[in-house]
């Protein structure tokens, strides 16, 4: 029986070999795995031109996953320190990377990426299109715009990011909210400017169906993007953020209609109290589809640290239904991320994941925790390096002073307490001269 996507086949009762793989690394029954992608309640992206892909599964009852984002700009030009970005980001168990880049020819670049990496690979085919097309965005044509969707899907992009649900109705509740920061998504502002400039519908919106045509074709999974998430505090939940919501509904039951698989994206920066209510709204809004959240930041005050600011609000909010989070980096609002940036931002985001994914009771979720807790109670340093999520770094704080023997850590010396209890329990006497 012959298939073009992981959603067709799943309708078919067919379980397949990216099926079987994602359903191994879960843990997870191969039959609901199947019957969840059929519903859309997960999505594995996998383009049938991206060879080298180990498949994931994002969505209702899977680990929650992680997205780095990387990609040269006019600013910062150098695609040997955008590989290394790659290899790191792989090393530290990313499972998804997106390509941002938005200067020059990009294509080449991308064609590495995807040949490279056994990750997820993502894009934003908006970013691309200037360059790719050489044209002043008020000349793009709406059938320009289709072109740069199709060569990204035809190199074996995953998953994009089309922002199809700013059309005219959200953009006037946009404008009649007058927010404090009004649009902070590029391609959002983008295709805003374009819509403004030529007084035209947004052609994601306008040409949706055609852009479903050429995704299902590879079997790209479309990550609906919020055009019109807050970029501050004040402006979370309002009505441009939520009317844009209610279209990206809509469009995603018209994409699973195509057989085509959905995540949608959601809020950049809101305040801890919104963010359970958010989840819940975009879940019941769009159908239970995969959601992708970048951050939510629960501050603005904090440049330089807001790869802290946004685990905050992922661990709040994959613990409360989100499936997918794009990291952040210490150099969000400030310039882009150097190798050192993308590490803290990777690190912490998956301390999110893990966090949340123990707190909605993922199967085997905790056994890390017990692996390590045990490790400290018996203190064995090798096997507490083994199990950090950075053991490296680990390794360097505990060897920059270290203990008079090897029974302790320098913070507390003779009076650690798992030292103390063990000696005691054991019938030893405990001394301290």
């Amino acid at each position: 029986m012959s298939y073009k996507t992981q959603m067709e086949a799943a309708k078919k009762g067919i379980i397949t070999e990216e099926m079987k793989v994602v359903a191994k690394k879960e843990q997870f029954s191969e039959e609901k795995l199947r019957d969840l992608v059929a519903y859309g309640r997960i999505a594995i992206p996998a383009n049938s031109n991206h060879k080298s892909l180990s498949p994931e599964g994002i969505g209702e009852g899977l680990r929650t996953k992680i997205n780095v984002n990387l990609g040269v700009s006019g600013d910062c030009i150098d695609h040997t320190q955008e590989m290394q970005k790659v290899k790191m980001a792989i090393d530290l168990g990313a499972e998804a990377i997106m390509d941002l880049s938005n200067y020059g020819k990009t294509n080449t670049f991308r064609q590495q990426l995807i040949s490279y990496s056994k990750a997820m690979i993502g894009t934003v085919p908006m970013y691309d299109a200037i360059g790719y097309l050489e044209k002043d965005l008020a000349k793009i044509s709406a059938t320009d715009f289709l072109k740069v969707i199709e060569a990204h899907a035809k190199q074996g992009v995953d998953f994009m990011t089309i922002h199809a649900g700013i059309n005219k109705k959200a953009v006037e509740s946009f404008k009649r909210t007058n927010r404090l920061t009004n649009i902070v998504s590029r391609g959002g502002s983008l295709i805003f400017a374009w819509m403004e400039m030529t007084g035209n519908e947004n052609p994601f919106y306008e040409y949706y169906d055609d852009i479903l045509v050429i995704l299902r074709q590879y079997d790209v999974t479309i990550s609906l993007g919020d055009a019109l998430r807050p970029g501050s505090i004040n402006d979370s939940t309002d009505a441009g953020q939520i009317s844009e919501l209610i279209e990206l509904g809509s469009l995603t039951k018209r994409a699973w209609e195509r057989d085509v698989q959905v995540m949608v994206e959601g809020p950049g920066h809101m305040a801890m109290n919104e963010i359970a209510a958010n989840m819940a709204l975009q879940k019941r809004l769009c159908y239970g589809a995969p959601f992708y959240v970048l951050g939510p930041i629960v501050t603005d005050i904090a440049p330089g640290y807001d790869h802290i600011t946004s685990a905050i609000g992922s661990a709040i909010a994959a613990s409360h239904g989100a499936d997918f989070l794009c990291y952040v980096t210490p150099a969000e609002h400030l310039r882009l991320p150097d190798l050192g940036d993308v590490k803290e931002g990777i690190i912490a985001s998956k301390i999110a994941a893990h966090a949340a994914d123990i707190a909605k009771g993922i199967p085997n979720a905790r056994e890390w925790d017990n692996k390590m807790s045990d490790a400290r109670r018996r203190i064995d340093w090798e096997e507490m390096f083994s199990l950090a999520i950075d053991g490296k770094k680990a390794r360097e704080y505990f060897e920059s002073t270290p203990p008079s023997d090897d029974e302790s850590c320098s913070m507390c010396g003779k009076m650690c307490a798992m030292r103390t209890t063990n000696k005691v329990l054991k019938g030893e006497k405990v001394e301290f001269l």
